[in-house]
């Protein structure tokens, strides 16, 4: 089964929609066209594509540009350097020479990515859909955001320092992100769903302090305190050995509240006693309950998301009978919370005139 981006409108001769991705490694589709890394015929010209989308607006100063890619040269050398990998970009993005400098534009000493706005970097829709989550505060919103996130950024330009920092900052945005989720489930006393989530975070950040103590609170709200204890000891070792640290005082103060019967509860429905706040209402959309239980398919459903999120149509294709209809529901069914306008199926297949579509 595969799934076909639809690109927006463009008149004839006019550049197609430019997709980049950064995350967990380097990919670029103009239209229809892939490009994977390894066919840049010069990697200065692939990192000059990716320094471009990471910059914000897609234009920076010439100077800028050698100064970054070629810290190490003169002026000259790097000039006859960014010259031959703006050729070599502009070659590799577009298949004429015309529709090439349309992707890659200089205006004055400005280089500009895709002037045209014709442009979906995977690293700002990401961004921007944390920064709804966080608005909504909807844990549909926080998963739709989690799920754009495929990997670290750029892993392949490991020492690079214009990378580096905004690798960072991402990375810790994606933690963010996990933790304030795994909060919205215990305050809603989604016990599971917050435990789950916090290993998730501890997979990312293994010396994250903050998940151990929310596991530990979790488990011991959920009158597992042995396993609450063994949690302390993780995070005891696990300090120690990344950082050569001491939990914090908060956190041995949780331990001794554990050890002592008194550990503050998990939930906030234990803690209250009244109703929990409820969800914005989960009921938008038209969606058929499923009949069986949905197994499997998490890659397919990964790319359906991220792919969503870059188009305004998306097109589900294989053969007759391999679960397409029932894999588009089950992603419907994940996004419901994740758009403000809920999601709708509408059947066109009992049509039999195109006019009524």
């Amino acid at each position: 089964m595969h799934s076909k981006r639809t690109p927006q409108d463009t008149a004839d001769g006019m550049p197609e929609e430019v997709c980049v991705e950064l995350f967990d490694g380097f990919r670029v589709s103009v239209g229809a066209r892939v490009i994977e890394e390894g066919q840049w015929r010069l990697s200065k010209a692939a990192s000059l594509v990716k320094l471009l989308a990471l910059t914000p607006g897609h234009k920076r100063h010439r100077e800028e540009i050698m100064a970054l890619l070629w810290p190490d040269l003169d002026a000259e050398a790097a000039a006859n350097n960014l010259r031959h990998a703006l050729h070599l970009a502009r070659h590799t993005l577009g298949t004429t020479v015309g529709a090439s400098s349309r992707y890659l534009r200089r205006r004055g000493d400005l280089l500009e990515l895709c002037p045209s706005g014709l442009l979906w970097i995977d690293v700002e829709a990401f961004e921007e859909a944390a920064t709804e989550a966080r608005r909504s505060r909807n844990p549909g919103a926080y998963r739709a955001a989690l799920d754009l996130y495929a990997g670290e950024l750029l892993p392949q330009d490991r020492y690079e320092g214009w990378v580096e920092q905004r690798r960072e900052g991402l990375r810790l945005t994606y933690l963010t992100l996990l933790l304030e989720l795994a909060k919205l489930h215990e305050e809603h006393g989604e016990v599971e769903k917050a435990i789950s989530t916090l290993w998730r975070a501890l997979a990312v950040e293994p010396a994250q302090e903050e998940a151990h103590a929310g596991l530990m609170r979790l488990y011991a709200g959920s009158g597992r305190r042995d396993e609450a204890l063994r949690q302390y000891e993780r995070l005891q070792k696990t300090l120690s050995r990344e950082l050569g640290a001491d939990p914090s005082a908060a956190s041995r103060r949780l331990r001794a509240e554990i050890l002592t019967g008194h550990s503050p509860l998990a939930t906030r429905s234990s803690q209250e006693g009244g109703p929990l706040e409820e969800y914005p209402d989960l009921g938008n959309h038209n969606l058929p309950a499923a009949r069986s239980s949905f197994v499997g398919r998490k890659r397919e459903m990964l790319e359906i998301k991220r792919a969503l999120a870059m188009t305004r149509l998306l097109t589900l294709t294989g053969v007759g009978g391999s679960g397409k209809s029932r894999l588009a529901l089950k992603v419907a069914e994940d996004l419901v919370e994740a758009y403000p306008d809920g999601v709708w199926l509408v059947e066109l297949a009992p049509l039999s005139e195109e006019e009524l579509v």
